[in-house]
């Protein structure tokens, strides 16, 4: 039995190596278009590679999924984040599981996890071909589907089965080739990007990193909550990052301008925020407002809301009055910032859409219009926020497309 694996990321050489491994006498190959494999485990988590999230349920893990949650909970009964642990730390890798539940291997480096994929590769007898874009795919008579190349001089080959696996597409026309056989396409929109708010002087306190939040999109029922980072250009951090994800769509139509709300101390009920703010007010009344910080916000963000609301620095507590109260309250609970735009990093980008799941046998990852043809990875229009769950995502569905012969 041939087999090829199309895409030479953490999926397509997850499923080569479950290939070779449940087919020992199948001949296994790797196409990949760039010189370069595996370049986002590469660059993952800071170079750390956030292998998967250690959720404790299988429902808990799923939820993280704004697209494909139904799917791949049940994917996740073949194959999911416990027994992605196992395997990586079976092969050499041993994992550390952080207060987060993200996964990383000990060694903080993502070239363990290569050097792991890599190794079982050269085990199992792999062809890894780099430099090889696969054009066109044909579906011929008897089954067998055969891969024209891009830009080179290499014949069509046939395989028994193919397994593409090249990640998430940006546009459209790039899965003209898998739309042309008859498949589904969800258009692709950016997924995970940080939002840019060049009117704003909040970025003047970049780097500045809150736990503990509320926020949410104007006019959307779209809510998050988790650390979120400023930066130079406007904000990031798990928080901004879960909104871009749910709302990807979303804000596409919104052409990424919006209004976003902050409530930096993690509680929606006001009054609650009010008799915190009036206990402070009997316990310290002559402490100013600069040097006595509610909720124990920044130094330099909780000076940033005072002038935002023009209260004084060197105001007291006892002299803040009613429509100072109000003023604070409002800004801790309801800040409102302007988003113009995006930022996404183009290694780690992560797309909503591609390969719709109605045209993907989802026991098996094999196509509906395709016999032979199987998917796996960010292709399909299954994506999850961050914190190790598109990896995971990777991993199952490339275990399940190689199990069928």
């Amino acid at each position: 039995m041939k087999v090829a694996i199309i895409g030479g990321g953490a999926a397509g050489f997850f499923a080569a190596i479950a290939t070779a491994e449940n087919f020992r006498n199948a001949e296994v190959v790797i196409f990949e278009k760039s010189k370069k494999v595996l370049s986002k485990v590469k660059i993952s988590g800071g170079g750390r590679c956030n292998v998967t999230n250690a959720c404790p349920s299988l429902k808990d893990l799923s939820k993280a999924y704004p697209r494909g949650e139904k799917h791949i909970k049940k994917a996740f009964s073949v194959f999911n984040n416990k027994d992605c642990m196992q395997w990586f730390e079976t092969r050499g890798v041993p994992l550390v599981t952080q207060a987060d539940n993200c996964v990383f291997p000990v060694s903080q480096n993502s070239q363990s996890i290569i050097d792991c994929l890599l190794n079982e590769c050269s085990r199992l007898g792999i062809k890894i071909e780099v430099g090889k874009g696969v054009g066109e795919l044909s579906i011929l008579k008897d089954g067998m589907l055969q891969l024209s190349f891009l830009k080179t001089a290499q014949l069509p080959l046939i395989f028994d089965k193919v397994i593409i696996a090249t990640g998430g597409c940006p546009k459209r026309s790039g899965l003209r080739w898998l739309e042309d056989l008859g498949h589904k396409i969800e258009d692709p929109v950016p997924s995970l990007f940080t939002f840019n708010m060049p009117q704003e002087s909040v970025r003047e306190l970049m780097g500045i990193v809150v736990e503990k939040n509320q926020t949410s999109i104007q006019g959307t029922k779209l809510k998050s909550d988790g650390p979120l980072l400023i930066t130079h250009w406007g904000m990031s951090g798990p928080s901004i990052l879960k909104l871009s994800a749910f709302g990807a769509r979303i804000l596409s139509e919104m052409n990424y301008d919006f209004t976003l709300q902050v409530n930096w101390v993690d509680e929606l009920n006001n009054e609650l925020v009010r008799s915190f703010l009036n206990n402070i007010i009997e316990e310290h009344k002559n402490k100013i407002l600069a040097n006595y910080r509610p909720y124990l916000l920044p130094e330099r963000l909780w000076h940033f809301l005072l002038k935002k609301v023009n209260l004084p620095l060197n105001k007291k507590w006892g002299e803040l009055g009613k429509k100072g109260m109000n003023k604070l309250v409002n800004i801790l609970c309801n800040d409102t910032y302007a988003v113009k735009g995006k930022t996404t990093f183009k290694e780690e980008f992560v797309t909503c859409g591609g390969i719709s799941l109605k045209s993907i046998d989802m026991k098996t990852m094999q196509s509906k219009v395709c016999k032979n043809l199987y998917f796996a990875g960010e292709l399909m229009d299954i994506d999850g926020i961050t914190g190790g769950y598109n990896f995971q995502a990777a991993w199952t569905t490339a275990y399940i497309a190689a199990k069928l012969a």
